[in-house]
């Protein structure tokens, strides 16, 4: 799978072509999904531009998107920059009105677990987040069943992001085949079944790792979130042009 990262918490100030608002996010979405990406990630913003998890933001954003383009799944991030407090986490997710397909939450970050187990008693694919080693065993110990791992390479130097990479997905629990209540079944949900992966970067590594998740036949993402570049180095006109660049790498 390529998922598009359309925004993340940048804005026009970063990029003329980070869409921001509901429509832009749209049609932003609808023309990477044209291209071929299998899903969306998106930061939505209120009216100031800040990012939000209030149901009403988060409504206007899925409601745009999915008018422009029915069936595309959509999913928002959980982060805690956007609202530090666990408890407010929690409390945004059980009052969505208008669900995203799928949402992301950072095991290192307090309270994930709490978030996760919100996301999915309302029915949304949780994605974790792992950036380290740490955030590996933080998650190991979760409870909350799991729809997809992300493995997210945070450092700027494109071998030690590689190596990163390596490091975490060899961590990684890994399915042990054997059906919940069994004698030999796993202690967690998270040792039971191996999840997907969906390995990606951000900035200067973002197309070194891309490179590494197709090599691996993992899923990967591209977006105005990760990167502002093409892998030439020049500047991409925007999130299609990116799309492009990477279903040319081999990303599926």
């Amino acid at each position: 799978m390529l998922k598009a990262c359309l925004n993340g918490g940048r804005n026009s100030d970063a990029h003329p072509a980070v869409p921001v608002t509901p429509a832009e996010l749209a049609a932003d979405a609808a023309r990477c999904a044209s291209l071929g990406v299998a899903a969306v990630h998106v930061h939505p913003r209120d009216a100031s531009g800040v990012e939000s998890l209030r149901p009403e933001v988060i409504a206007d954003a899925l409601t745009a998107i999915r008018a422009a383009r029915p069936g595309l799944p959509v999913g928002v991030s959980t982060g805690a920059w956007i609202e530090p407090d666990p408890a407010a986490r929690v409390a945004a997710v059980r009052a969505w009105a208008v669900l995203p397909d799928f949402a992301s939450v950072n095991a290192h970050e307090a309270g994930a677990e709490a978030v996760a187990a919100a996301l999915h008693e309302r029915g949304v694919l949780v994605e974790v987040g792992l950036w380290t080693l740490d955030a590996v065993e933080a998650y190991r110990s979760w409870r909350v069943p799991v729809g997809r791992i992300l493995v997210e390479c945070m450092a700027e130097e494109v071998p030690v992001a590689v190596a990163d990479a390596a490091r975490i997905l060899a961590a990684l629990p890994s399915s042990t085949g054997a059906p919940t209540g069994s004698p030999s079944a796993a202690r967690s949900p998270q040792d039971a079944v191996a999840p997907p992966v969906l390995l990606h970067a951000e900035g200067p590594a973002t197309w070194a790792v891309l490179a590494e998740a197709v090599s691996r036949g993992l899923h990967t993402r591209i977006g105005l979130e990760d990167t502002l570049l093409l892998p030439d180095g020049t500047p991409a006109p925007g999130n299609a042009a990116l799309v492009t660049a990477a279903l040319a790498a081999g990303a599926r």
